[in-house]
């Protein structure tokens, strides 16, 4: 249960973003802000998320600009209008790393830690045994291991992973339900 896990204020919640905050584009990357589709259930939690963890940071792949099928500034301008959007409804967004990069070895792209460290970084008081890591797919779940965090998986958009599994400490079908569950 997550209440073992005894979190306070000093706790650091990394999200991934599609599949978690907005829908995915099967098989194609949110090129610009109209492509951008929030999870009713993730507005709904990222106000109660906000008032639970002291940082909430992003983490995301973003071949799509490694690709050139988008640019660093389309990105941004996403990032911009959905994190506005969040501070409407009383939620909040603390950081966003993401990864262009086309090499899946690279060490800054998840499943490699790389952002975890960024985010490190940036705000060294951040404990990974004090870090959770919420995503859509397995590789969220390595990348949380990676770095040392607790990992919640969301099955948004691949119900079918199997679970219990070692790289999964718990399991939740969006967003709000893991909020709730806090």
């Amino acid at each position: 249960m997550l209440a073992n896990l005894n979190i306070t204020e000093d706790w650091t919640l990394f999200l991934d973003r599609d599949g978690v905050i907005n829908h995915e584009k099967k098989e194609d990357y949110i090129r610009n802000w109209s492509e951008f589709n929030f999870y009713e259930e993730s507005l709904k939690a990222l106000p109660l998320l906000a008032q639970i963890f002291k940082r909430i940071i992003i983490t995301t792949n973003q071949k799509g600009i490694g690709k050139g099928w988008m640019s660093d500034e389309d990105l941004a301008l996403i990032h911009q209008n959905m994190t506005n959007q969040i501070i409407e409804l009383g939620g909040r967004i603390d950081a966003i790393f993401y990864c262009s990069d086309l090499d899946n070895l690279s060490f800054n792209r998840k499943p490699q830690p790389g952002m975890a460290f960024q985010a490190k970084a940036q705000y060294p008081s951040i404990d990974f045994a004090k870090s959770i890591m919420v995503g859509n797919r397995i590789s969220d779940m390595d990348f949380g291991r990676n770095a040392g965090m607790h990992t919640v998986y969301l099955a948004t958009t691949h119900p079918e992973a199997p679970f219990p599994d070692t790289k999964i400490d718990y399991r939740y079908d969006n967003l709000f339900q893991f909020a709730q569950a806090l």
